[in-house]
């Protein structure tokens, strides 16, 4: 039996990267959202909040983790930042080989993964597609966000590959510093190229 084809998306913050797995899941593509998996687990009674709790004590609640307070105690700090990250990425793993078992008839497949250079997923995908847009773009759009600051945009950025480092690393690079309709093209042209590579 063929496997299917995974492609491993990802950008950095504000580069579409969700309005793109979207359009990707549009056109019947099973897609995989990291992000949304630890929410879930992270919400109400969600699978990882002891471990969190007992790891970060007063960051979780009724409704699952407290964003803002558990954001307080990483932020800055690598070594608290290691210490959730080690809780949170093999269950998100485990979710993902779950996925995978349940899209196995799938001939393309999408694993929406933020950190996926930075987490060294890029290893255990067929295919990486980066989403990338103008600088100012993606500066209007980041604080353009509630909460975001200067100081905040510039942290995440220093945690993430730079996006110059994504898109030379990428199998295709999509542009979303364009109007909608032209990224959805793009994205159909992505997928007419990997599912030609699959015959």
């Amino acid at each position: 039996m063929t496997k299917p084809v995974i492609i491993g998306l990802t950008g950095s913050i504000a580069m579409g990267k969700s309005t793109v797995a979207a359009m990707f899941e549009d056109a019947g593509i099973p897609v995989f959202d990291a992000d949304a998996a630890v929410r879930i687990m992270q919400g109400p009674d969600g699978e990882l909040i002891p471990a969190i709790e007992e790891a970060f004590p007063g960051s979780t609640g009724p409704e699952g983790v407290n964003r803002d307070a558990l954001g307080k105690l990483v932020f800055g700090d690598k070594e608290a930042l290691a210490r959730l990250e080690a809780i949170v990425h093999p269950a998100v793993g485990l979710k993902r080989m779950q996925f995978l078992g349940e899209n196995t008839d799938a001939p393309v497949i999408l694993f929406d993964i933020p950190l996926l250079f930075e987490g060294g997923g890029n290893e255990s995908v067929d295919v990486v597609v980066v989403v990338s847009a103008p600088a100012e773009a993606q500066r209007e759009r980041v604080l353009a966000r509630p909460g975001m600051t200067e100081d905040k945009f510039e942290h995440i950025l220093s945690l993430q590959t730079p996006d110059a480092e994504k898109r030379s690393r990428a199998d295709f690079v999509i542009n979303t510093g364009t109007p909608l309709e032209e990224t959805r093209q793009q994205v159909g042209a992505v997928i007419k190229k990997i599912a030609a590579r699959r015959v």
